[in-house]
């Protein structure tokens, strides 16, 4: 078999699987070359998820005749004037989107400069390029695409739903406009989730408002500003609280210059941040903009350019973790408000009963005659045997201290119950708070942990009598591998024949714990675990399992004053607005809200 050159026309639809593979894709290409030519308003409107017709409208500055005949030919592009491939300042430099579309639809462009006094037009149907002719048209450019890959009839028959086509398409939109607040967006289509977007002031007030938008409408008041530099890199934006989290990783957005990608090193880096404070999972929601010499990194490295290779990668990495966990744990104990309003929405939802057709059954009494309800000697009388009733579902005694001057003005506010011997009730200016009193003490212990290892290493203490764990082998055996870690977590092992070892000192953290329970669940987070992770990951593992084992268990009785104090921890600890688990260690109720909850506001 010899070997020829293929037709240009099919080198254009070679290409354009490579770039275009679904509806999305192509409409990314059109946006990211209205956004390089000054766009400040891009409109965008599908038809039959994108397949159908595709229509992209901007202000940007438009083409002359000459740049529209040569725009569509394969390999030309404004965006490499010095030809320098290592210093590209644009989203779109390979010159290959519009011939690639062409060749696969029916592509029309009008144009127009804005010092000029008419349009062009041209229409690229099959790969044939027609004459570029006079059009009325405002300034800037219109690209119309219609039946995508009509021409390449196998490629539809891997295209997914209309609907699921769209959704793609709205993502794709939605993840550029989140990196450009700066200019209007909108989207129009079945299924599309349409939107229109204003142009944001430059800034960090203009960004949030875009956040809210694209990440919900209660990720403001849930945000952290991000802000970080290093050797020439720097991070800005914001992310969520780690109790803000969500079931995917769609909610995570990240851009290098202003370029969206999905990059599996920043990526990394983000798991690593959160990997603390957020359960396995689920997923934070941010958005950051690495920023950087574009020397400094490659964006040639993937077809549809969502991948980049930096020319430091571990100093990124190392910058995008730092300066997260900074952030978090600037933080301290703040955690979302949403799980006021879950809590609050929870109580609506059964007071809403009341009033449906569902009402709450009521039990049924018998109808006596001749009786009346005795009247009462006294409105202030307790009825008898109330007190004891009450002490057996709740502590009620921290209300007879009277709290500091100031503890109500505290974030926490002052404790003032305790129910059901698990929750603390506390009372602020503003409304109450109720705090899982085992999730924030095990917080708390985790972090006294992770400090003492930071500081001088963990203080550990001998045991009179060294206590023998037995288990499985291969359990046993993880652990004799790790002693030298766990040495440094403070627990002293050895081994002690087949499938036991032997504990000869533990954490003073936790003296007078289970040891049994301890070491068999630290063997079940070293399988867990494994060894992929980094060596730190693996001992704060370790650690979040012995903190979980000192904590105060849901049940204990604790004293008001115990109550207050573990308030005022939390408020400067670092990350206690979770357990080690992720989960929230206390809700905040408004006192605005309750009184709409009854009907008094």
């Amino acid at each position: 078999m010899t070997v020829r050159r293929l037709d240009p026309v099919l080198v254009d639809r070679i290409a354009a699987g490579e770039v275009i593979e679904r509806p999305a894709a192509a409409v990314k290409e059109l946006v990211e070359n209205a956004i390089d030519a000054g766009a400040r308003s891009v409109a965008v409107t599908i038809a039959g998820g994108g397949r159908e017709l595709i229509r992209v409208v901007d202000d940007g500055a438009g083409m002359t005749p000459d740049d529209l005949a040569l725009a569509v030919e394969r390999h030309a592009t404004s965006k490499l004037p010095d030809g320098d491939l290592f210093a590209i300042r644009s989203l779109g430099f390979r010159g290959e989107a519009l011939p690639s579309i062409g060749s696969v639809a029916r592509l029309s462009i009008a144009t127009r400069r804005h010092d000029a006094p008419q349009g062009s037009g041209l229409v690229v149907e099959a790969g044939e390029k027609g004459v570029v002719r006079p059009v009325a048209a405002a300034p800037g450019t219109r690209i119309e695409v219609s039946d995508l890959f009509i021409f390449t009839p196998a490629r539809l028959k891997f295209l997914k739903s209309d609907r699921a086509e769209a959704q793609a398409v709205s993502e794709m939109l939605r993840r550029l406009a989140i990196a450009h607040p700066e200019i209007r967006f909108s989207l129009e289509g079945e299924h599309a989730g349409n939107f229109d977007w204003p142009a944001e002031a430059i800034g960090e007030e203009g960004l949030l408002r875009r956040l809210g938008r694209a990440l919900g409408r209660d990720f403001p008041e849930n945000a952290l500003r991000i802000e970080a530099e290093r050797e020439g890199f720097g991070i800005s934006g914001f992310a969520g609280l780690p109790t803000f989290h969500r079931g995917t990783s769609a909610g995570v957005h990240l851009s290098v210059n202003g370029r969206p990608v999905r990059d599996k090193l920043l990526l990394s880096a983000v798991r690593g941040a959160y990997a603390d404070v957020v359960p396995s999972d689920r997923h934070p929601v941010l958005f950051l903009d690495i920023g950087c010499d574009p020397r400094s990194v490659d964006v040639n490295v993937h077809p549809a350019k969502t991948e980049v290779r930096f020319r430091d990668p571990a100093l990124v990495r190392g910058l995008v973790v730092s300066g997260l966990k900074a952030a978090l744990a600037a933080a301290g104990h703040r955690a979302t408000t949403t799980g006021g309003a879950r809590t609050l929405d929870a109580f609506r939802a059964v007071l809403s009963m009341g009033g449906s057709g569902n009402a709450i059954p009521r039990p049924a009494f018998p109808e006596t005659s001749g009786w009346s309800a005795p009247q009462p000697t006294s409105f202030s009388a307790p009825q008898a045997g109330f007190a004891d009733f009450a002490a057996a579902s709740a502590d009620a005694r921290a209300h007879l201290a009277e709290p500091s001057a100031d503890a109500l003005d505290r974030p926490l506010g002052a404790a003032r119950a305790q129910l059901h011997e698990t929750y603390i009730v506390a009372q602020t200016r503003e409304g109450v708070v109720i705090v899982d009193q085992h999730a924030a003490h095990e917080r708390l212990v985790y972090e006294r942990l992770k400090a003492e290892r930071a500081r001088s290493g963990i203080a550990r203490q001998p045991l009179l009598l060294p206590e023998v764990v037995e288990l499985d082998p291969v359990d046993a055996d993880r652990l004799n591998t790790a002693v030298g870690e766990l040495e440094g977590l403070g627990l002293v092992i050895e081994p002690f024949g087949l499938g036991a070892v032997l504990v000869r000192e533990a954490p003073s953290q936790l003296a007078g714990g289970n040891l049994q329970r301890l070491v068999r669940d630290v063997a079940d987070a070293l399988a867990e675990h494994g060894t992929a992770g980094s060596l730190e990951r693996r001992l704060d593992h370790v650690l979040a399992t012995m903190a979980c084992h000192n904590s105060v268990r849901a049940g204990r009785r604790m004293r008001p004053e115990e109550m207050d104090a573990l308030l005022r921890e939390m408020e400067i600890t670092p990350n206690s607005g979770q357990c080690n688990h992720g989960r929230p260690t206390y809700v905040e109720l408004k006192l605005a809200d309750i009184e709409r909850l009854f009907g008094r506001r």
